[in-house]
């Protein structure tokens, strides 16, 4: 049975620093949660705990109801789990095409460029000179071709113009996956997408490491 994922008492610690006081949220299956905060809130590190790229020092990581708090991020991403984080998503030093090829063993990079068409006359350039809005397109569009069961983004439309941000938004919206973004603040397309029965966006804000609040985006 697909739950998605959850935290339950989540801890994590940097050194002597707690970055999540016992965050407890639930990422429901074939929907789209967002992770409100400040800089500094803890959005990011529950994207890190969820990908298994930081370990909890204490409660738990789950998935469809399983724990999964001592598997390795590997191994997560070997599940089916794909982490998109807010800086160096792609790699830097090989070319668009390279990039996509590489989520995408059979060759076919139709998917990614018919989501992101922007990307057709990048193909042959070195994904490192491509602006900031350019490489999140890439890295999104990666993501998309490995087909994740879960997705997790931090600030995924940074630098896309609001045309393309809106696009992105409504393709994260029909994915048949559980997909998770890291925002500061709730992005307008989100407040006005046509509610899926049974599955609205969902939203939680965070400060200071903690919850702070919870439901869905018409109440944000």
């Amino acid at each position: 049975m697909r739950r998605g994922v959850e935290l339950r008492g989540a801890r994590v610690h940097y050194g002597p620093l707690e970055a999540l006081h016992g965050v407890t949220l639930a990422a429901p299956a074939g929907t789209l949660t967002v992770l409100l905060g400040r800089n500094g809130s803890g959005r990011t590190t529950v994207l890190r705990a969820l990908a298994g790229t930081v370990p909890l020092s204490g409660g738990a990581a789950l998935w469809d109801g399983r724990d999964m708090t001592g598997r390795t991020a590997r191994a997560r991403a070997a599940a089916g789990l794909r982490f998109v984080p807010d800086r160096q998503a792609v790699h830097a030093g090989l070319g668009v095409t390279d990039n996509l090829r590489l989520a995408a063993p059979d060759g076919d990079l139709a998917p990614a460029l018919d989501a992101y068409p922007e990307l057709r006359p990048l193909l042959d350039r070195r994904a490192g000179t491509l602006s900031g809005g350019e490489q999140r397109m890439l890295a999104l569009a990666r993501a998309l071709l490995a087909r994740p069961r879960v997705l997790l983004l931090d600030e995924p439309t940074q630098g896309m113009s609001p045309r393309v941000a809106a696009r992105t938004y409504d393709l994260l919206r029909g994915l048949d996956a559980c997909v998770v973004l890291a925002e500061q603040r709730l992005p307008q397309p989100l407040r006005h997408l046509p509610a899926r029965p049974g599955l609205p966006v969902l939203v939680y804000g965070l400060g200071r490491g903690a919850v702070t609040f919870s439901g869905e985006a018409s109440e944000a």
